[in-house]
């Protein structure tokens, strides 16, 4: 019976601990821009979940965005979600899938911190900090383990 309860508490418990942000990461903005971009792995050890809002006191708002590629032009369109797959990861890395920091307060400049939330269906809320890199940093630099 007691590993009945247990196993029902479990099965009941919500999905904390599940979802992790890695290598969270931003190019530096030149001077006078209005948009900034926000990359990172999203690591899911439990069931599936979805990406659903995401803010920072850094802009105005920050929108979920996929870059799609039609024969020699690429494109970015936002989207609604992201859906993080079960025991899986999703990539946020430059030429796909990417936050797009809309009306930016102030250049991000490289070293800054970049205070982000994001809130996912299932795990809630995650705080994380965009690592403000240089202006042409690709996504394999300065990876944290």
């Amino acid at each position: 019976m007691k590993v009945l309860l247990l196993l029902a508490a479990l099965v009941a418990a919500p999905a904390w601990g599940q979802v992790s942000v890695e290598n969270a990461w931003a190019r530096a903005t030149p001077p006078g821009a209005k948009l900034g971009a926000g990359y990172m792995t999203i690591r899911n050890a439990g069931a599936a979940d979805r990406l659903v809002f995401a803010s920072s006191p850094a802009a105005e708002k920050v929108e979920t965005h996929v870059t799609l590629k039609e024969g020699d032009v690429s494109r970015m369109r936002q989207v609604k979600a992201y859906d993080v797959p079960a025991k899986g990861k999703l990539e946020l890395a430059p030429g796909g899938s990417h936050l797009m920091l809309v009306n930016i307060k102030a250049p991000l400049k490289e070293g800054d911190k970049i205070p982000l939330v994001l809130k996912f269906e299932k795990a809630g809320e995650i705080r994380t900090e965009l690592a403000v890199r240089a202006l042409g940093a690709s996504a394999h630099e300065h990876m944290q383990h």
